[in-house]
């Protein structure tokens, strides 16, 4: 395999350093994603988010046709380079661009991805991950939370932790035991659910410091309804989607 950065990849790199010498002064600087979350912290990334979405840089790997630039490996890799080498970083607002974007581009309806890979794009809707449980984290498949079909809605009950930026998020990705009889690893499935669904409480997780960084959310389901178009299930009933 060839390691070596193509006239492409250069001029990839060219364009993009040239447009951060341009609009450095939009960014947000890196931060440890496990320290507080400051006053205007949050306003700040979204605004940064929307300039490098604006200038085409947002979801870079992303294919063409969902508004990304389809970029390879290596484009990737400088990509993180001239963020590094400008002292600039990604803004980190939530999961949608990194998780679940990709995740609805390969597993997706086509009524999911209308509905919501333009407004993570555009940074006009964010998400947070609902996958560790304070008794499921390394072991994710002894996941507890369930959600039961009733009509065209899932009843979600359960808990989840480590749901960063979950205060912020308008949207959780969910995994559920749907399957209680089924073994653990399978029976699960992939819920999105609406964070202003009533039944919902996000509280943060104060460390014994007092630090409250903006990773540290833990979110409560109680009775809360997802609607059936929101689920995404692999035909042999394992979590594919997500690993």
């Amino acid at each position: 395999m060839d390691f070596n950065f193509s006239a492409a990849d250069e001029a990839f790199r060219a364009e993009l350093r040239a447009w951060l010498e341009k609009h450095r002064q939009y960014a947000v600087p890196a931060t440890d994603t496990l320290a507080d979350e400051g006053e205007g912290d949050w306003e700040a990334r979204i605004r940064w988010h929307k300039k490098l979405y604006e200038g085409g840089w947002m979801g870079i790997h992303w294919p063409r046709e969902y508004g990304g630039r389809g970029a390879t490996i290596l484009q990737n890799v400088i990509y993180q380079e001239e963020l590094e080498r400008a002292g600039v970083a990604m803004p980190f607002t939530g999961f949608g661009i990194s998780l679940l974007g990709p995740t609805l581009i390969h597993w997706g309806t086509e009524e999911q991805k209308r509905r919501h890979l333009p407004k993570i794009l555009a940074g006009d809707e964010f998400w947070c991950q609902g996958y560790s449980e304070p008794n499921a984290g390394s072991d994710l498949a002894s996941l507890q939370t369930r959600a039961v079909e009733m009509g065209d809605y899932f009843v979600v009950n359960g808990s989840k932790i480590w749901t960063s930026a979950a205060h912020h998020a308008d949207w959780i990705f969910l995994l559920v035991r749907t399957d209680p009889d089924a073994p653990k690893h399978k029976g699960i499935s992939y819920l999105l659910v609406d964070m202003k669904t009533p039944g919902i409480t996000v509280r943060p997780l104060v460390q014994m410091t007092g630090a409250r960084g903006f990773t540290r959310c833990s979110s409560r389901m109680c009775g809360c309804r997802a609607p059936t178009w929101s689920a995404r299930r692999t035909r042999d009933g394992r979590w594919r989607s997500p690993r």
